[in-house]
Parts: structure tokens; sequence; C-alpha cells
């Protein structure tokens, strides 16, 4: 009898560390600079000032994006390390109570509590501080944080994005810049609604028009606010 193949499989969830910022900071970059500059170029400025405006809006904004993930996913971290350390030293002053309640989470899913004391045994003799940060914590190797990881991926979706719309700025003339923008912004996010559906095999079609839906929105409200308020200046 021939050996049976390994059966592997790629779990998606594992993308999650990075698809998320990747996408949020994807969309972010297209609507904020695009919204950016509809507004700016509605109020009635030069191609100039909406090609400066949204140059600045993309910068500040990919700066933001990194700085605001790695604040948020760093706290998460935080707390992670905070509750490893707390189980580390139950772990060291209360084995016998900690291989209990082990045992007892494995009763809860289904196990009879003679074999769950079993195999609480065996995976505390392997990793005990794994085993309650997996089962206990819920602390894994594919949802741990990673700050550096989220701030990075959202900085350069987000200056990626961002680019898209300054560009379409750059090249149109000036009374093209809201219809030209519009187009292109609304595009560029179904498009990307439908590749981060296709990344995470989710459906398309939700995805994708809620997405174009609120960058549309968001559009419009800047144009209004553009338009009202840009004889002000």
């Amino acid at each position: 009898m021939h050996g049976a193949t390994p059966h592997t499989e790629e779990h998606l969830v594992s993308r999650i560390g990075w698809l998320r910022p990747a996408v949020l900071g994807a969309n972010d970059g297209i609507v904020s600079t695009a919204s950016l500059i509809v507004g700016v170029a509605a109020a009635g400025a030069d191609t100039g000032t909406v090609v400066v405006a949204g140059l600045a809006g993309l910068v500040a904004g990919a700066m933001s994006m990194a700085a605001g993930e790695y604040v948020s996913v760093s706290s998460q971290s935080d707390t992670e390390q905070a509750d490893l350390a707390r189980e580390r030293e139950e772990l060291r002053t209360q084995p016998e109570a900690e291989r209990e309640e082990l045992a007892q989470i494995y009763v809860g899913r289904g196990l009879d509590p003679d074999l769950a004391r079993q195999v609480a045994d065996q995976l505390m003799a392997h990793d005990a501080l794994g085993a309650h940060a997996r089962d206990e914590l819920g602390i894994t190797e594919v949802s741990t944080a990673r700050p550096v990881q989220a701030a990075l991926t959202s900085a350069l979706t987000f200056a990626a994005g961002a680019a898209l719309p300054l560009i379409v700025a750059a090249l149109v003339p000036l009374g093209w810049v809201i219809p030209g923008v519009s187009v292109a912004t609304l595009l560029s996010l179904a498009l990307l609604g439908a590749l981060g559906a296709q990344a995470g095999r989710a459906g398309r079609l939700r995805p994708t028009l809620r997405v174009v839906f609120w960058g549309a929105l968001a559009m419009a409200a800047t144009a209004v606010v553009g338009s009202l308020f840009g004889g002000l200046a």
C-alpha cells in the first residue's frame, strides 16, 4: 500500500493580518482623497490648488493610517502580552487548577471528563502556555497582533489608493476634474470591492455595492460642502 498523500489546506483566515488593513487602507485612500479633490474643485479652486490639496491628503492620510493602525494594534498586542504574563504566572503557581480549567474547556466542547483530562495533561506537558493561550485566551498564530505589519500595510495601500484620483485630477482639464475623478473613483472602488471579496473568497456583489455606495456618498457630501462654502474663501 502506497503512503497516503499529505492533506494540505490553505485557510483564508490566515490572511486576516494583512487583508483587513490592506482593504481599509486602499478604500480610505481612494475615498478620502477623491472626496477632498472633489470638494476643493467644487469650491472653484484651480488645478494647481486641487492637486496640492490631493497630494497633502495623500501624505497626511497615509501617515494617519499608519499611526492609527500601529497604536490600535499595539494596544491589542499589549493586552495579549499582559494576559500571557498572567497565565504564565498562574501556570507556575497553580498548575493543577490550570490543568482542571483546561480540561473543563474541553468538556464544554464535547469531550467526556476523563478524555478531557488526558488531553489537558498531554497538551500541558507539550506546551502548557501555548495550550492555554489558544484554548483559554483565544490567542493563536493567526490572530496575534502585528502592529508593524498593520501600519505598513495600511500606509502603503492608502497611498496607492489615493494616487489614482490624484493622477486623474492632475491629467484632466479643470472642468472635468469632478466628473473624471468621480467616475475613476467609483470604478476603482468597484474593483477594490471585488478583489477584496475574491481574496476572502466571499460573494462579490454585496461588498462591491457597499463600497461604491459609501464612496459616492462621501464625494457627494464634499461636493455640496465645497459648493456652499467655496464663495466664502
